[in-house]
């Protein structure tokens, strides 16, 4: 019966973004709310942007039916306790509705960086009114045990920083839609596993409206009036979900025999390129004297475009490297403890980087000397 349920998640979710994207789109081309072409971005044409509108009425429809039947056949909601489950929901979807409602008023006509910071702070302030805040790192530095005056303000800035890092992650076609697409793949996987199926159900909802979204993003055709983008409704409400549920990973102990829970280094090692790529980002901009809140074109993804690749495998590639940092932190953790993961982790993407600078410097020598020659 939970096999049913937890397809019906993804199921019906699905169902929805396939009804509710194309009408989407024919509202955003007849009232000409579009996405224009700029020297940052990679699109060339005017393409609607308000895709994410689709995403949290799918997810509360699907969460909503899934857990009334549920109710209705009387099935219990696994070993957790249902009022805290209740409120620890309403919670959720009270700040996920105020970031909801940021996005679309910012897709629309613009909202300041600094009013979207304090929303963000806001709803995530409303995980941890509900006792959603991060109690143990797991090992991470040595550190198991956090007390509330230091748990509370590391979840504040963790859900922050995770739903800026989405919102920022989407420069190209598919990129932060695959990647979300992956974590919420392995994130409901995790909680299929310790036996939290709720979780598993808004994951899998949350899965379902992302794929004919993505399908949309990537394949579709603007010259025709297939093609959508997220905005920041979508990207602001992915970033609030993944929060959710990688900080509820990290009070989830997987062996409960282990000294050690690593629970929020995998849970976060799902995100680990949208994640970097920020503090990569932020550093970047700081060094060289800019603002870390103005938008430039330094992220992970530009960076592949000036190698010479192109766009579709980009979002190929970045996707790859995802699933790669997964696997790797899932093969090493037997053996090593999170802190040595995570600095191999910054290692390997350090070194990535260092990569990517060599062959842009031989594309533009390249560039500069076919130029002369001409």
């Amino acid at each position: 019966m939970i096999t049913l349920f937890l397809a019906g998640s993804f199921l019906i979710a699905l169902l929805l973004g396939i009804v509710m994207i194309p009408n989407i789109l024919l509202v955003s081309y007849r009232k000409r709310l579009f996405d224009l072409p700029d020297p940052r971005k990679v699109h060339t044409c005017p393409v609607p942007r308000l895709g994410g509108i689709s995403f949290l009425p799918a997810i509360v429809i699907t969460f909503a039916l899934i857990m009334g039947f549920r109710i209705l056949h009387g099935i219990p909601v696994e070993n957790l306790p249902l009022s805290r489950t209740l409120y620890e929901f309403l919670f959720y979807i009270v700040g996920a509705m105020l970031l909801y409602l940021t996005g679309v008023q910012d897709d629309l006509i613009g909202v300041g960086y600094r009013r979207k910071f304090l929303i963000q702070i806001l709803a995530a302030l409303l995980l941890v009114g509900c006792g959603d805040w991060i109690r143990s790192l797991g090992g991470l530095f040595g550190i198991y045990d956090l007390p509330a005056w230091l748990g509370i303000p590391l979840t504040v800035f963790l859900v922050v920083y995770i739903t800026n890092a989405i919102n920022l992650i989407d420069g190209i076609d598919g990129l932060a839609s695959g990647l979300c697409c992956i974590s919420l793949t392995m994130l409901a996987y995790m909680h299929i596993y310790v036996g939290q199926y709720i979780y598993a159900f808004l994951a899998l909802a949350t899965l379902g409206i992302l794929i004919p979204f993505w399908c949309y993003n990537v394949f579709g055709n603007a010259q025709k009036g297939h093609k959508l983008f997220m905005g920041d409704t979508g990207s602001l409400t992915l970033g609030y979900i993944l929060s959710f549920l990688v900080i509820h990973l990290s009070f989830v102990h997987f062996d409960e025999n282990a000294h050690t829970n690593p629970s929020l280094a995998i849970a976060l090692s799902t995100l680990i390129v949208p994640l970097f790529d920020v503090v990569r980002v932020v550093l970047h901009r700081v060094r060289t004297g800019k603002s870390p809140f103005l938008p430039d074109k330094n992220h992970f993804h530009h960076k592949l475009l000036r190698t010479g690749m192109r766009v579709r495998w980009v979002m190929v590639t970045i996707l790859a490297i995802s699933l790669f940092f997964i696997g790797l932190t899932f093969v090493l953790l037997p053996y090593c403890n999170v802190t040595f993961i995570l600095i191999i982790d910054v290692v390997l993407w350090t070194a990535l980087h260092l990569y990517l600078d060599v062959l842009i410097v031989r594309k533009r020598k390249a560039k500069e000397a076919a130029s002369v020659n001409h």
